[in-house]
C-alpha cells in the first residue's frame, strides 16, 4: 500500500466523533474532508457552526475553514477520490427493540466508499464503537469489493465536554491491525503518519489485532460503569446503615489500587455511549457464547436505573408523601455538564416522572434547554437557576455544572417556598447550605452532618 507523501484525509460522518476528530485532525495540520448525508449539517458545518455544545471545538472548526485544511461536503464520491486515508466515524445505535448495536450506518458507509471509487493503496479507518468481529467481517468485504484497500480499527475514547483534548492529548492510541503482519505494518506505518505529534509527544501505542482493539473501547465502558454503579451500590447500603457514602468513597480512593475517579455516588450515568455500548456488549457475548461471563453488567444497570428511581422516591417523601401540585425546581438537563447532550440523561429522566406523578417541574441547564424543549415539550425551562428555583417547593440538583456549585444558598432562601435541596450528584457543599438555612439531602448521606475534627 503506498500513500502520498502529505496525507490528505476523510472523515465519514460528522456527529459528535466525526465532527470532533475532523477539526482535530486538520489542528494537526493534514487537509480534511468531512462527509455526512445530512446536507443541514453539512452546511453548519461549512458555515461554522458546531450542531453540538463542545468546549473549543467551534473556534478550530472556524480557524480550519479558514485556513482551507478543512471542507464539508455530502459526496462520499468526492472524499473517495482524494483522500488516502478514511476515518469512519458514524453512529452504532442500538437495533430498535433490542441491545444489539445496529452497524448499518458503517456498512453504508463503507459501500458508499467502494462504490465512490475508493482509490487503491488507501487506508480506512473504523474509530466507532462495534461489536467485536466487525473489523475482520468488514476486511473481507474490501478485499473482495477493492483493489488494495487496508483496514484498521482505531476506537475513539472522547468525553463530552472534554472531546478536543482527548483528540489532542490522549491517553492512549489504540491501532486494531489486520492478523497478516505485512498488511498490518503498512496500516501501521500510515496511523503513526497521522498521528505523528502525538506519539513524539509522548502518547502510548497499543498495537493489536481487530478483536482486541474492538474490545478495548467497549472493556473500557464496561469497567468504568461497573465502577460507578459500585459507589451507588454502597450508596444505598449506607442508606440504610447511617453511614456516609462520600466518606466512604474518600477513604477507599487512597488506595493506589482503587482510586478515586469514577467513585463518586449520585444520580448515575447516561448519555449515548455508556448505557447503550455495555447493553450492546452483553448482547454480542451473549451471541458468542460467553453471556455468563458479563452477567453482572445486568445488576451494574440495574443499579444505575435505581439511582434514578430513589432519587424520586427521595422527592417525594420530602414532599410529605406525594409531589402532585407542587413546584419543583431541576437544575441540570443534559447527562454531564459541559455538554447539550440529552441522550439518556439522569436528570430529565426524575424530572420527567416527576411531571408524571402530577409535579409542575420547572427545569434550568446551561446548554440543553432547546434540546429539551424539542423532545420534552411538557416540562417547564427557566432561563437560569434563580427563575427555576423561585416559589420552588424543593430544589433538585441533577446535572454537575460548574454554575451551580457558585450559587450561593443564601441568595435563594428568600426566592423559594421551602428552603429544600436534594444534591443528586454529590458535588455541592453540604455545610453551606445548611448554614444557609437549607435542609439538604443526598442519596448515601445521613441528614445530619457527622462531626469532624
Amino acid at each position: 500500500m503506498s500513500v502520498s507523501t502529505n496525507l490528505h484525509l476523510s472523515v465519514i460522518g460528522t456527529g459528535y466523533l466525526g465532527a470532533t476528530h475532523a477539526v482535530c485532525m486538520a489542528e494537526l495540520g493534514f487537509d480534511v474532508v468531512g462527509v455526512d448525508v445530512d446536507p443541514v449539517r453539512i452546511r453548519r458545518l461549512a458555515g461554522g457552526e458546531v450542531p453540538f455544545f463542545e468546549p473549543g471545538l467551534e473556534e478550530l472548526l472556524r480557524k480550519h475553514l479558514e485556513s482551507h485544511r478543512l471542507r464539508f461536503t455530502t459526496s462520499v464520491a468526492d472524499a473517495a477520490a482524494t483522500a488516502d486515508v478514511h476515518f469512519i466515524c458514524v453512529g452504532t445505535p442500538a437495533l430498535p427493540g433490542a441491545d444489539a448495536a445496529d452497524v448499518s450506518y458503517i456498512d453504508a458507509a463503507v459501500t458508499g466508499l467502494v462504490r465512490g471509487g475508493i482509490r487503491p493503496g488507501t487506508l480506512v479507518v473504523g474509530k466507532s464503537t462495534v461489536p467485536v468481529g466487525t473489523a475482520m467481517r468488514l476486511a473481507g468485504r474490501l478485499d473482495a469489493e477493492a483493489s488494495d484497500v487496508e483496514l484498521a480499527w482505531n476506537p475513539e475514547f472522547l468525553r463530552e465536554g472534554s472531546a478536543v483534548d482527548d483528540t489532542l492529548c490522549p491517553d492512549r492510541l489504540v491501532f486494531g491491525l489486520h492478523p497478516d503482519p505485512v498488511r498490518a505494518g503498512m496500516a501501521r506505518s500510515v496511523l503513526r503518519r497521522v498521528y505523528a505529534p502525538l506519539i513524539d509527544a509522548g502518547t502510548p501505542v497499543v498495537a493489536a489485532d481487530y478483536a482486541t482493539a474492538e474490545l478495548v473501547k467497549v472493556a473500557a465502558n464496561a469497567f468504568l460503569a461497573t465502577k460507578i454503579s459500585f459507589i451507588n451500590a454502597m450508596a444505598e447500603i449506607c442508606a440504610v446503615t447511617g453511614a456516609d457514602v462520600i466518606d466512604l468513597s474518600a477513604a477507599l480512593s487512597y488506595d493506589s489500587r482503587i482510586g478515586g475517579r469514577f467513585l463518586r455516588a449520585g444520580l448515575g450515568f447516561g448519555g449515548g455511549c455508556l448505557p447503550k455500548d455495555i447493553r450492546a456488549f452483553q448482547a454480542r457475548v451473549d451471541e458468542l457464547g460467553a453471556g455468563p461471563a458479563l452477567a453482572f453488567l445486568a445488576e451494574v444497570d440495574a443499579v444505575n436505573s435505581r439511582c434514578r428511581t430513589r432519587t424520586v422516591a427521595l422527592t417525594t417523601q420530602l414532599l410529605g408523601g406525594t409531589v402532585t401540585g407542587r413546584r419543583i425546581a431541576v437544575l441540570g438537563a443534559a447527562f454531564k455538564p459541559n455538554s447539550d447532550d440529552i441522550r439518556d440523561s439522569p436528570a430529565l429522566d426524575v424530572a420527567s416522572a416527576l411531571h408524571r406523578a402530577g409535579a409542575a417541574v420547572t427545569v434550568y441547564d446551561p446548554a440543553a434547554i432547546p434540546n429539551c424543549r424539542v423532545s420534552h415539550p411538557q416540562l417547564t425551562y427557566a432561563a437560569n437557576a434563580v427563575h427555576a428555583a423561585t416559589g420552588a417547593d424543593i430544589l433538585l440538583h441533577l446535572t454537575e455544572w460548574s454554575e451551580f456549585r457558585e450559587l450561593e444558598p443564601a441568595a435563594l432562601t428568600p426566592l423559594v417556598a421551602d428552603t429544600v435541596i436534594v444534591d443528586g450528584r454529590n458535588t455541592l457543599d453540604p455545610a453551606a447550605w445548611r448554614a444557609a438555612g437549607w435542609a439538604y439531602y443526598a442519596l448515601g448521606r445521613p441528614a445530619r452532618p457527622a462531626s469532624r475534627w
